[in-house]
């Protein structure tokens, strides 16, 4: 039954699956192989506002980290909210959202403040997918810091990320070209975004996150949902056996130089220190102003700035 509404309700995410579904999607998960310079291929469905995927971000920082020598990551839209339309599983309008991303944010422990939801809230997923992919155009890396950007405005800042302006400041932010980017988003990404959707149906996916890997020899592994870390880097194991683990430096002067922002969940994933010491380790340094921290009524998250 949890998965029957998920199905049928995108924004009614489910924790314990560790999925934000697709309205009317199939059930049916197909194997397609692409091509890959790397021995592992992962292919990332995703959408800007899936809490979900906000939950998975320890998890995908320490597999880049771990085994990026190994994989190839491409990332796809999914297209989770096209519009209100709509009336199922209990959420039928914006504000039905706003109490389930504060029970998601518990459950994933990654800081969601649901009330933009009631304060602002957005008629769609698909303005911020667009310009995600009109990123891309300019560059894969300045797009994932793209991404990042957007979706701490939308779970912690309580921004409304269809709105251009919030857009163009994330853009500016990571150093894109934001006078390209809104071209590109009015024009050509429109039909790179759909492509996304056509490639995600031909997949059978029906929710995020969903990751694909597959190798050149056409094996594959599909870890479907939020999962612990050892899911994906098995999925990436069963398929290249000689893949070897990097080892990395997991201080936090390191890891604020690699990532510009961490919640204390990511800092405890990627430095190996126990969840109720990261947070002291962090406040620690917000303290000493080295760490700027952002509180929000349901976490916080730490940054470094440049």
């Amino acid at each position: 039954m949890a998965n029957e509404t998920v199905n049928s309700n995108p924004l009614l995410c489910d924790p314990v699956a560790g999925i934000c579904g697709l309205p009317d999607a199939t059930d049916t998960l197909k194997a397609v192989t692409t091509k890959t310079q790397k021995p592992v291929k992962v292919v990332y469905f995703t959408d800007p506002i899936c809490s979900s995927c906000w939950g998975i971000e320890p998890q995908l920082r320490k597999l880049k980290l771990e085994y990026g020598n190994s994989i190839e990551i491409e990332y796809r839209m999914g297209g989770l909210l096209p519009d209100w339309s709509y009336n199922s599983g209990g959420i039928s309008k914006p504000s039905d959202v706003a109490h389930h991303w504060d029970e998601v944010s518990v459950h994933y422990d990654m800081p969601i403040d649901g009330d933009v939801w009631l304060e602002s809230p957005l008629h769609s997923s698909y303005p911020p997918s667009i310009a995600f992919k009109a990123a891309q155009m300019q560059s894969n890396e300045k797009a994932i810091l793209f991404l990042r950007e957007i979706r701490e405005m939308v779970f912690l800042q309580k921004k409304n990320i269809t709105q251009w302006e919030h857009l163009a400041t994330a853009a500016k932010k990571v150093g894109l070209d934001v006078a390209q980017l809104k071209t590109d988003f009015e024009g050509k990404a429109n039909a790179l975004f759909e492509e996304d959707l056509r490639v995600a149906k031909a997949y059978g996916v029906r929710g995020f996150p969903t990751m694909f890997f597959s190798t050149n020899g056409g094996s594959q592994e599909t870890v479907y949902g939020t999962k612990p870390y050892i899911f994906y880097e098995t999925a990436v194991l069963r398929l290249h056996e000689a893949a070897t683990k990097s080892e990395y430096d997991k201080t936090w002067e390191t890891l604020f130089t690699k990532y510009q922002s961490l919640t204390a969940k990511e800092f405890s994933v990627l430095s190996n220190t126990p969840r109720n010491e990261s947070e002291k380790v962090l406040n620690e340094l917000s303290g000493q102003g080295i760490l700027t921290k952002i509180t929000t009524k349901n976490g916080a998250i730490w940054r470094k700035e440049p």
